[in-house]
């Protein structure tokens, strides 16, 4: 099995937002923000060469959506997920599987792509991954989550016949080397990857922990539908990941794609931060 960073771009969220409760004056030292009070963050995703499969972990914002609707994000940067995917050797139509860990747009925005007056799917020799519980999530949202769930990344991918469901069952072999992992505090049945790699246990944490900011326990999303939820779920991950000594992918870290942790008289931190390609 071969790991692939795939690097989509950079774009900004307000850090009020992205720390929930956390005042500014903390907050702020970890990721400083601008004079609209918005914090840079990335769009990492990963590519898994899993024996005949190309597995890719989400897709990032995409480029279909209109002037307004960017202009809220102000994305930045040089990457995109075509010159990321030619960085390594691959193309779009190499990917076989396109794994979704949830539905919000900054995930799955580039799972569709305009194509005249059509919607279709940008990976035309993919199956689409997702769960039954999160599909219907997704596809009826509730009133605070919805305009994070847009129908045109979506309902196209199910309209294509590309897309298929993983059992909503912690632990579900996806590959002989990848399970999958449950979360529900961010959204319902967010789906974490698990990858068993060089010896080592790989867990992208997608938006249960999006950065290494977010590793001490208040450090919860006003985004988060259940922050309770978020903070069990944290507290039940870090500790796991901690005794088991797994690797953590950030998606979201604007500086760093990995760590290890460590317990401290603070609770349990960051040990080793690098880059994947490092492992």
């Amino acid at each position: 099995m071969r790991l692939y960073t795939i690097d989509t771009g950079f774009f900004k969220l307000d850090g009020g937002a992205m720390f929930g409760v956390v005042p500014k004056t903390m907050w702020n030292k970890l990721n400083p923000a601008d004079d609209n009070n918005l914090c840079t963050w990335a769009m990492r995703c990963l590519l898994i060469e899993d024996g005949n499969r190309l597995i890719l972990v989400d897709n990032g914002i995409g480029d279909k959506q209109d002037a307004r609707f960017f202009s809220h994000y102000y994305l930045h940067g040089d990457a995109t997920l075509d010159k990321s995917l030619a960085a390594h050797g691959f193309h779009r139509d190499d990917i076989t599987d396109v794994f979704l860990t949830h539905l919000h747009f900054d995930h799955c925005g580039g799972s569709i792509r305009r194509e005249g007056d059509k919607l279709v799917p940008a990976f035309k020799n993919a199956t689409f991954w997702s769960n039954e519980d999160h599909w219907k999530w997704a596809t009826q949202p509730n009133d605070r989550e919805k305009a994070s769930f847009l129908k045109e990344n979506i309902l196209p991918i199910q309209e294509s016949g590309q897309l298929k469901f993983i059992e909503h069952k912690d632990g579900t072999a996806f590959t002989d080397n990848i399970s999958v992992r449950f979360a529900s505090g961010h959204t319902d049945a967010m789906m974490l990857p698990q990858l068993q790699y060089k010896d080592k246990t790989i867990l992208y944490m997608a938006d249960l922990l999006p950065s290494v900011a977010h590793l001490p326990l208040p450090y919860v999303m006003a985004y988060d539908m259940f922050p309770l939820t978020t903070l069990t779920e944290k507290k039940k991950y870090l500790q796991e990941a901690l005794d088991q000594q797994y690797v953590l992918f950030f998606e979201h870290d604007p500086r760093i794609e990995c760590c290890t942790l460590e317990m401290t008289e603070k609770g349990i931190r960051a040990a080793n931060t690098f880059a994947l390609q490092e492992l």
